[in-house]
């Protein structure tokens, strides 16, 4: 899946690798990052490589939550009200500029992220499966928005950002697109079907337990910082360690080591801490902040069991 839709992401394999890590663990990413990055060709690519169906959200002030739960409509014929699936049934969802609509309607967005089910006119209803957002926010430009406050961001699996590529991968995407686009080229890799096995089955990556005890640690130290107004939340902790899970999976081992949740760190807890603003005066953000952790927190010698 990963060398795949590096075949059209050029140049950004760990972005990659995150967003698949992330679809590994049943989680959801929040990409913030300038337009024309290739944010809507990555989720399209996600989609392709599972064979999922694949929707687009342009969230404005103006959207309600029926717009993307759906709502009940009445058809004339049968006398009877009839619900309309709204964008959010299917399997990947771009989410595109999450922070311009209204905290209804990211309340709504984000009972499905949680729950993978939809509330709409009393009745619940199941998404899905596999279901996996892609929410994007440009984190330049900022009026006329509502940010995403921190229990809000919490809820996402990962943060990652994809840059500007470097000046040998932006030639070759000027190549390969200089005809046709290659998103039309991705092929399916891993059936529905596998992705959810799959799923399952990094749950069931070992775990040692100086590896849950060294995630805990770096969890803790997050809260004592005194650079930071609010550490990670046990949420930080669960997910670190399904990530490290999942990137042991990703390197074909069937256990964690301590290189793996470094490895994934900056991304899943960047975002669920409060960096002190003095503190982001002197350009430091979440990600700096945490790799100052993992330099601080000893890590525990490799085990296998």
């Amino acid at each position: 899946m990963i060398d795949e839709i590096s075949r059209i992401i050029v140049g950004k394999r760990e972005t990659v690798e995150e967003c698949v890590l992330a679809l590994l663990c049943s989680g959801h990413v929040l990409i913030e990052d300038v337009p024309g990055v290739g944010k809507t060709t990555l989720a399209k690519a996600i989609s392709k490589v599972i064979g999922g169906e694949f929707r687009r959200v342009q969230f404005t002030p103006d959207l309600l939550p029926s717009d993307i739960t759906g709502s009940s409509i009445f058809n004339t014929e049968t006398r009877e009200f009839e619900f309309r699936q709204g964008p959010l049934f299917c399997n990947v969802v771009l989410v595109d500029e999450v922070n311009r609509a209204t905290p209804k309607t990211q309340a709504a967005l984000l009972e499905a992220m949680e729950e993978r089910q939809v509330t709409s006119d009393g009745i619940t209803r199941k998404l899905p499966e596999p279901f996996f957002v892609l929410a994007t926010q440009n984190n330049i430009e900022m009026t006329g928005t509502y940010p995403l406050p921190e229990a809000q961001l919490d809820r996402f699996f990962s943060r990652v950002a994809i840059g500007y590529p470097d000046r040998d991968a932006e030639a070759e995407v000027l190549r390969n697109q200089q005809t046709v686009h290659p998103i039309d080229s991705v092929q399916q890799i891993i059936e529905m079907s596998e992705l959810v096995a799959a799923q399952k089955a990094v749950r069931e990556i070992s775990v040692h337990d100086s590896i849950r005890e060294y995630v805990v640690d770096i969890v803790r130290s997050t809260r004592e910082n005194n650079q930071l107004m609010l550490g990670s939340s046990p949420r930080g902790s669960l997910y670190l360690m399904h990530a490290g899970q999942a990137m042991a999976a990703i390197q074909g081992l069937d256990y964690v080591r301590p290189d793996d949740i470094k490895a994934v760190a900056p991304s899943v807890l960047g975002h669920r801490i409060i960096v002190r603003g003095e503190v982001r005066a002197k350009g430091l953000g979440g990600v700096d902040i945490i790799n100052q952790v993992l330099s601080a927190v000893p890590a525990p010698v490799p085990a296998t069991a």
